[in-house]
């Protein structure tokens, strides 16, 4: 049989899917499982790595059988993850120390404060391009070792490994046998030095984390070894991988520098291609690998958004006012259009350009008519007001540093993806409040069709960045309808409603 369809794995923070693409680059078969959340104490947020185990096992078979296709006709397989999220297990049984630490997960933030007091951060920057704060990876790493009675000493003698969500899947998948991750989920540990592409050892030092508990890192386009034949009955190469945001940039063809692009799921996160050049923000954003490919890396500049879709979820689980999250644009619709209730949404704090750990969340603008139209418009539109704040930011940093696409400012554009942006309304909002145009693409599920094109593109069934980009499909184009003037003054209410839970 010929080896022609490409799976691509994509664990994420509230589910994990798995979809099939054919030689077309066209999605055949999807599998999708939501994940269950943990939140053991406030501002904790944990998941059960067997659950991401077995789910990720469950989808990718559903996939295969929606498809219609055999396990053997697979050519390969890509994999993207939910990224700072990390996992710590043991090197000869392969089972883990306790829950994953999720990403959006605030207890290291004492320790961070206290590095950042003793004026480490700028040299953690200039390294690593991240800011001191809980969000990443290497925090967390530390707090398990500390925390847990004896895991350092087992770490320190080479039994405990740990990983982002790509490595411990790739450690499951290929039974034990390669303990690896690609570049993007490296530079988002806080233990990477992006500029020399290496694990840091004055970083290991400062987290007192040993260089022997960390993957390989490999290009996104690479060989990752393959998955055992025990699991599916066939012997299938693992060629692609990148974290979640990367992957989408990737997926939305955002391979020239000015181009953006903003994944909208459980939160949101933009990033700014600046090609070669590694821009360290002026601006409180993070300066990241984009991507790696045939060993030559090309940065970017990020905004992280805690909570997007969370929102949403909030509204369907937290305060039942919703039953599916698709309801949220008809009720958005009926709100009356006066209203100036904000939602400011910091339920683990604020990311970028705030990065406000300690704040939480509010409603502000409540009157007598408020109702559930009134609340779950003001959550979508804060999901817009949190994307300008990045793009303030953004542009900001552009003028410092002349970031534009030849004569053609490509920022004043916008290529938008995930789940939310199925919603109409809310893409109308984001254009409104940006004042710019917003485009989706046909297919908005981009970030798992970042990794699978990696993996294809890796092994020849597709075809080079050139000509995948010209693939790129427009599905509609957003224009503001709302003039900017008014735009600016809903923009200034929601700066002065974040001013007010900002903790300092």
């Amino acid at each position: 049989m010929i080896k022609k369809f490409v799976v691509a794995i994509d664990q994420g923070t509230t589910s994990c899917r798995s979809i099939v693409f054919n030689e077309d680059l066209q999605p055949i078969g999807v599998g999708q499982k939501e994940l269950t959340q943990y939140f053991p104490n406030p501002g904790w947020v944990e998941h059960d790595p067997e659950e991401i185990w077995s789910s990720t096992l469950e989808v990718f078979k559903e996939s295969v059988d929606k498809a219609g296709i055999d396990f053997s006709s697979i050519a390969t397989v890509g994999i993207t993850n939910q990224r700072e999220t990390v996992v710590v297990w043991d090197r000869l049984t392969g089972h883990t120390v306790g829950n994953a630490i999720v990403w959006q997960d605030r207890r290291t933030f004492e320790f961070c404060n206290s590095m950042r007091d003793d004026n480490i951060e700028n040299e953690v920057i200039n390294k690593t391009g991240l800011l001191l704060d809980p969000y990443f990876s290497g925090s967390k790493i530390k707090w398990i070792l500390d925390e847990h009675q004896g895991m350092r000493k087992r770490a320190e003698s080479g039994n405990l490994i740990a990983g982002t969500i790509d490595s411990f899947l790739i450690w499951r998948l290929t039974g034990g046998k390669h303990h690896v991750t690609d570049s993007t989920n490296a530079a988002r540990t806080q233990l990477f030095n992006i500029r020399e592409h290496c694990w840091d050892s004055e970083l290991l030092e400062l987290f007192a984390i040993p260089k022997n508990m960390l993957p390989e890192v490999k290009d996104c386009a690479d060989s990752f070894g393959s998955i055992d034949p025990n699991i599916f009955g066939t012997l299938i190469p693992i060629n692609g991988v990148a974290g979640d945001q990367h992957a989408a940039t990737i997926g939305q063809a955002c391979f020239s520098s000015g181009m953006m692009k903003t994944t909208y799921g459980t939160g949101c996160f933009a990033l700014l291609n600046t090609g070669e050049t590694c821009v360290l923000s002026k601006n409180r954003l993070l300066t990241t690998i984009a991507y790696r490919i045939r060993g030559k890396s090309t940065f970017a500049l990020e905004g992280s958004i805690f909570v997007a879709g969370a929102v949403i979820q909030w509204l369907r689980d937290g305060l039942k006012i919703i039953k599916k999250a698709e309801e949220s644009e008809n009720l958005a619709i009926q709100a009356r259009s006066n209203s100036r209730v904000y939602l400011v949404p910091a339920f683990t704090g604020l990311g970028a350009p705030y990065w406000d750990a300690e704040c939480r969340g509010a409603i502000f603008g409540l009157t007598r008519d408020t109702g559930y139209a009134e609340i779950t418009r003001a959550a979508l539109r804060s999901v817009g007001y949190q994307t300008r704040d990045l793009f303030e930011a953004m542009k900001k940093d552009q003028s410092d540093y002349g970031i534009y696409s030849g004569s053609n400012n490509r920022s004043q554009m916008l290529r938008v993806d995930g789940g939310m942006v199925k919603n109409d309304w809310m893409v109308q909002s984001l254009s409104d409040i940006l004042q710019i145009k917003v485009d989706r693409p046909s297919v908005v599920e981009t970030t798992s069709m970042g990794t699978a094109w990696l993996a294809g593109m890796h092994i020849g069934i597709f075809p080079e960045e050139k000509e995948f980009e010209q693939s790129w499909e427009l599905d509609k184009r957003f224009s503001p309808l709302m003039d900017e003037e008014q735009a600016n003054n809903r923009y200034k209410g929601w700066l002065e409603a974040v001013g007010r839970v900002l903790s300092h």
